[in-house]
């Protein structure tokens, strides 16, 4: 699979990697040996990068990458943690002793001496103007505790303060057909200033692939259930912000836009990967058969161009209005 640099680091992902949120089990539970097979079905397919935090299951998604990879010395695989939702959501907890126990928390459960890359995981919007934020960030880079540094973000102005700063590596945004205002600034600004970009929840929580209804069923413990009124965290996480009735609506026309051969979730992927500026998209997946439909589409035609045509007049009738205001 082609692989991108990762903006100021050097280091190079995947133009697929896999989030593994759903490994901690925080969308229904998913167990260890599903869970290893997972990683085995992408890593087999190409991938090379992996995007966790240390809340995903507290900790169980950092863990089982650590088995994982422990058994296979010949991949070389970029892993990206994520810092900061653990305790309470106040500028005031994002200072360098709290980076270095959370560090030593994800060091623990990853297995390793140094983390590759660790993001802000979308901490409140004043973290993203603190130059103390970011003179502690560059200390631990100084005390090899990681090799690079980047951020989550919510909203398109994070990003932009975010991408400001000399030494961030990355920006982890929400990207998908149903969320294209990163299009219009961020990715330029990230272009210019050589910084990566990984686009998350590519698929709006599944809805990109066609495969709901209005009348599907969430378990109780998955995150499109209990946060789809942003109930427990930023409500743009789930379905991309998008009311579930109309998404679903929305979806099927997206749906029947998918070139002959391509299922509509790869039609998504493919096209966050033709964005310029995109460093890595970051599909999960719950079974190996997804993991590796979600690999495949690095390797699509480009999609043509009556299709990316279609996608914006289907996101400016349908979706924009419900999202560009508020992220």
């Amino acid at each position: 699979m082609d692989e991108r640099v990762m903006g100021r680091s050097g280091q190079r992902a995947s133009v697929v990697g896999l989030g593994t949120w759903q490994l901690g089990a925080d969308w229904g539970e998913v167990d260890d040996k599903e869970a290893l097979s997972v990683l085995e079905a992408a890593a087999e397919s190409g991938v090379t990068f992996f995007d966790t935090a240390d809340v995903y299951g507290d900790g169980r998604s950092e863990s089982t990458i650590a088995a994982f990879l422990s058994g296979r010395p010949d991949l070389h695989v970029l892993v990206g943690t994520k810092m900061g939702r653990r305790v309470e959501q106040i500028p005031e907890n994002y200072v360098l002793d709290n980076f270095r126990a959370w560090n030593d928390r994800s060091r623990r459960n990853l297995g390793v001496d140094r983390l590759d890359l660790v993001q802000l995981h979308c901490p409140p919007t004043p973290v993203y103007s603190s130059g103390e934020v970011f003179d502690a960030l560059d200390t631990l880079v100084a005390e090899e505790r990681i090799a690079a540094y980047g951020v989550s973000v919510e909203t398109c102005a994070e990003a932009l303060t975010a991408i400001a700063r000399p030494n961030v590596a990355s920006v982890q945004i929400i990207l998908n057909p149903f969320r294209m205002k990163p299009l219009y600034g961020v990715l330029p600004a990230a272009r210019e200033a050589g910084v990566g970009i990984i686009a998350r929840v590519p698929l709006a929580s599944g809805l990109l692939s066609g495969k709901y209804t209005k009348d599907t069923v969430f378990a109780a413990d998955d995150h499109r259930t209990y946060n789809r009124h942003g109930e427990a965290f930023d409500q743009g996480e789930t379905f991309s912000g998008v009311d579930y009735a109309a998404g679903v609506e929305a979806a099927a026309e997206f749906a029947a836009l998918a070139p002959e051969g391509w299922t509509p979730a790869q039609l998504a992927l493919r096209w966050i990967i033709e964005q310029p500026g995109v460093t890595t998209v970051i599909p999960g997946a719950r079974t190996p058969e997804q993991a590796r439909a979600n690999a495949a589409a690095a390797k699509l035609p480009p999609v043509p161009e009556e299709t990316f045509t279609a996608i914006r007049d289907l996101y400016e009738r349908r979706i924009k209005d419900q999202v560009e205001q508020r992220w």
